[in-house]
């Protein structure tokens, strides 16, 4: 992506998934990235199968491909080569770490005062858990988003990507374009604290916001919506195909599209709410008479889409047409999603 980070340099010390994400939108903004990886690599080089050619022409895990794009990738030891990485440092512009807290400090010491430090952890720099370790699938479980997550009688589930380290690389990368923005009016530079927890709780929006007003907590529905009907997956004559109905009119469309008899009571959400069980039944007895296709077109104007597979999303006319999967040093990844005009 053309450069509107040109002239910044981030020295990356993270691994995993948050960090290297973050990191990786920032080059896409045209930032120089230099990644520092120990002797024995970041964590996901291994994370395989598959593996497959990496962008050095050496074998690697597939996943570490997903967020190590457009990095200059250094090989250091922090504890033995103390200078050279100040040495870095001391020409950057941001520095990205995710080690526990306290660590970066006890090894390096004391960092340029104009440098912005983005420090990302499990539980922040402070707090009963801060010096806990904490990987996605553990801040899923603990913040909650499994409890609601998976069908009504089954066990919890985890969301099928580690949710809360992207949602944290979004968020780091957010602090980090504010703390250069803020340099840049008052020539200060900031310590940025962010943690997956922080950002778990801070994304379960709505669900916690339905806990905090009526005093009872969420539960896990599979694909339905606490809050919208009909807003869930239905199982069609050829596989499974969603339907959200998000306000009155489309629902109104959705009874003239399958002629569903809208019953009065019905007109309004909080009506529909009440008679969940109902409306679902009623849609899902027309939705499993018709192929994914024809439901699509059907149902013109309302939100809807088959369950995809990852492969068939990939492979979609709207990826091909966006080019939603670019080559980068010889090897196929994931673009960015950012467009400028």
């Amino acid at each position: 992506m053309s450069g509107i980070l040109d002239g910044v340099k981030i020295v990356d010390l993270s691994r995993i998934l948050a960090g290297p994400l973050c990191t990786q939108m920032l080059s896409d903004l045209g930032a120089e990235v230099v990644k520092i990886e120990a002797p024995w690599g970041d964590d996901t080089r291994k994370w395989g199968p598959p593996f497959t050619t990496g962008f050095d022409g050496n074998e690697v895990a597939a996943y570490f491909l997903a967020c190590n794009r457009g990095k200059q990738i250094l090989t250091m030891n922090l504890k033995e080569q103390v200078a050279e990485i100040h040495e870095l440092i001391k020409g950057a512009d941001v520095v990205v770490e995710n080690f526990k807290p306290g660590t970066l400090t006890r090894i390096l010491g004391k960092l340029p005062d104009d440098v912005i430090v983005c420090s990302i952890s499990a539980y922040g720099q402070d707090g009963p858990r801060r010096d806990e370790p904490g990987y996605d699938i553990a801040l899923q479980a603990r913040s909650g988003i499994m409890s609601i997550t998976g069908e009504q009688d089954g066990p919890p589930a985890k969301v099928g990507v580690a949710w809360i380290d992207v949602i944290t690389g979004l968020n780091a990368s957010n602090a980090i374009l504010a703390a250069l923005i803020h340099k840049m009016k008052t020539g200060k530079s900031q310590n940025i604290d962010i943690s997956l927890w922080d950002c778990a709780i801070a994304a379960l929006v709505n669900q916690a916001h339905n806990a905090i007003a009526s005093g009872k907590d969420p539960q896990r529905m599979g694909s339905a919506h606490p809050n919208l009907v009909p807003y869930r997956a239905f199982e069609a004559s050829d596989g499974w195909f969603v339907i959200g109905v998000g306000s009155d009119p489309q629902w109104s469309n959705l009874c003239e599209c399958l002629n569903i008899d809208n019953r009065p009571n019905w007109a309004e959400n909080a009506g529909r709410i009440a008679q969940r069980d109902e409306i679902e039944q009623i849609v899902g007895d027309i939705v499993a008479n018709h192929t994914r296709q024809e439901l699509e077109a059907l149902l013109h104007g309302i939100p809807c889409a088959p369950v995809n597979t990852i492969s068939e999303a990939l492979n979609d006319k709207q990826s091909k047409a966006r080019d939603l999967i670019i080559p980068h040093q010889g090897v196929d990844v994931l673009a960015s999603p950012l467009r400028f005009y």
